[in-house]
Parts: C-alpha cells; sequence; structure tokens
C-alpha cells in the first residue's frame, strides 16, 4: 500500500476540498485515463483495489500509471474511549482529490480493453469518474 515514507508533521486537520487541480488535469504518460468528476478523499487500499482490478483486466498487458499519491494522514480514536486526551493515531491515508484530476493512466492496450479496465478501477473508487482518451489516439 502507498504511504509517505516521512512527513514533516504527524498528523493534520481533516481540511476541504474545494477550486479546481493546480496539476494533473491532462493525460501525461498514457493514451487513456481516469479523471474525477466529484471531489472526494480516496484511501490508499481504495487506490490498490482500483490499481489490481484494472491490471487484471488487462490481463497485465500495457503500463498504468497512478498519478495521485496518499498523503493525508487520517487519525482515529478507538471504540469507546471517552471524550479529550488529544487527537487520536493515524489510522490510515488518503489523497484529496479535486474535480478534474486524472487518477489512473493505461497504455499498451486497445481503447475497448482499455475503457473496461479503467470503469472497473472506477467502481472501486467513492467518487464520479469518468474514461478520457488522448486526442489524436
Amino acid at each position: 500500500m502507498l504511504l509517505p515514507q516521512k512527513t514533516k508533521y504527524r498528523k493534520q486537520h481533516k481540511g476541504r476540498i474545494h477550486g479546481k487541480p493546480l496539476a494533473g488535469s491532462k493525460l501525461n504518460f498514457g493514451s487513456y485515463g481516469l479523471k474525477a468528476k466529484t471531489p472526494g478523499r480516496i484511501t490508499a487500499r481504495q487506490i490498490e483495489a482500483a490499481r489490481r482490478a484494472i491490471t487484471r483486466e488487462m490481463q497485465r498487458e500495457g503500463r498504468v500509471w497512478i498519478r495521485i499519491f496518499p498523503d493525508v494522514p487520517v487519525s482515529k480514536k478507538p471504540a469507546e474511549v471517552r471524550m479529550g486526551k488529544g487527537k487520536g493515531s493515524v489510522e490510515y491515508w488518503v489523497c484529496r482529490i479535486h474535480p478534474g484530476r486524472i487518477i489512473f493512466e493505461v497504455d499498451g492496450v486497445n481503447d475497448i480493453i482499455a475503457k473496461k479496465a479503467l470503469m472497473l478501477g472506477a467502481a472501486k473508487l467513492p467518487i464520479k469518474s469518468f474514461f478520457v482518451k488522448r486526442m489524436g489516439s
């Protein structure tokens, strides 16, 4: 699973997701991609599940690029713990997704297989997304 090797601060505030993506809204590596339609948070487990679904459908042909990285820690307190006593420990890592952000890119397969694979990967994610194709391919 993806997680940062080292961070400046151990815990972070939740924050909000507004605005358009600053970068990563165009295809850079592959011919086909999966683009986010709605904002949200994607966990490292969800990214891995989507990646597995995509590579399995492509029958390990072609190449897959993951264009997002979970670098936001999410903390949680244990069940049945009283209020106070500080912030909980880090449970998992998430990536904040803005609408228009490219999540996955694939290349080396035809567009029918690429679309089917990316739609299977999209089913594993908690946000709405759509299939994009490089112009001229």
